[in-house]
């Protein structure tokens, strides 16, 4: 069987539509529809079942995808053995983390292994939901809750810590707030309810505050309202360094402490490559945080 027409098939399964593969195999729909086709002629069965909403896997395909998964991680791995072992990293690798990490950490952190990796390519995708890699949308995950299904590998990256915050200029035109029960008179700022995808991030209902007049589903756009003085609202405190006009408040009363998770997928554990670059990305990122938190304790 040609491995090039199971590559054409591993990436219909994945993103369930000739597009979205033809997006990421960089090749026109239609001829990924006509490499699939002559794949199940061969075959001589369907491997997908069509509809308006997409491309599923027939119970044919299904048995074929953990073979065309093998074949994947084979080729990779000759590749890496013809190549050897390099004193740097090439290629491309893709990471998927939620958009606070993408936005306050992730930015640094990869800056630091490209500069030192000149042929490598490093994609940040921030999502506001959980990425799949069992559909590659990415090649390894930063989470903050601990997955518990899937043939994945989870590594704690590690803790941090989220403080309820203002601007100086919201905090000098409103009244003090010395206690968690004078958070009520206050503009609040956080997710949308319906659009939070993780429950570690409910933050505010986890403070007992349910109203909150300003909301997003971006961390992005909740910090720039918090710069604005629009409101007060909970951030993590690796990206208070970026905001000097951001204030921590009621830090005795409402503390809040979380981890970040490296999850990656099972069959790429013996690639030397993503290997190395989970390492510098997981002590760069222990790094910048006990840099960004020391700033921070150094500043407030």
């Amino acid at each position: 069987m040609d491995w090039d027409d199971l590559r054409v098939f591993l990436g219909v399964a994945r993103g369930e539509s000739l597009s979205a593969a033809g997006k990421v195999l960089r090749m026109d729909p239609a001829t990924v529809g006509r490499r699939v086709a002559r794949l199940e002629q061969k075959l001589g069965t369907p491997l997908f079942a069509k509809s308006p909403q997409g491309y599923a896997l027939t119970e044919a395909g299904g048995r074929l995808v953990d073979h065309a998964q093998a074949a994947e991680q084979a080729a990779l791995m000759a590749e890496e053995a013809v190549r050897g072992r390099s004193d740097g990293l090439s290629g491309q690798i893709r990471i998927g983390a939620p958009d606070g990490c993408a936005n306050f950490l992730l930015p640094q952190v990869c800056a630091r292994i490209a500069r030192d990796n000149p042929d490598l390519e490093v994609q940040i995708v921030a999502l506001p939901r959980l990425v799949n890699l069992s559909r590659r949308e990415a090649d390894m995950a930063i989470t903050v809750s601990r997955p518990t299904a899937g043939r994945l590998m989870v590594q704690k990256i590690a803790d941090y810590r989220l403080h309820l915050a203002a601007s100086d200029a919201y905090l000098d035109q409103h009244p003090p707030i010395r206690t968690k029960a004078d958070l009520q008179g206050h503009r609040m700022v956080g997710y949308i309810q319906d659009m939070i995808f993780d429950k570690e991030l409910d933050y505010l209902a986890e403070l007992g505050l349910s109203q909150v007049p300003l909301a997003s589903n971006s961390v992005a756009v909740q910090f720039h309202w918090l710069r604005q003085g629009a409101g007060l609202g909970v951030v993590h405190d690796f990206s208070l360094p970026l905001a000097p006009g951001l204030r921590r408040i009621l830090t005795d009363e409402v503390s809040l402490t979380r981890a970040f998770h490296l999850v990656r997928h099972e069959d790429d554990r013996r690639l030397e490559r993503m290997n190395r670059f989970a390492e510098a990305l997981v002590d760069g990122m222990r790094l910048e945080l006990q840099q960004l938190e020391s700033q921070l304790d150094r500043v407030q």
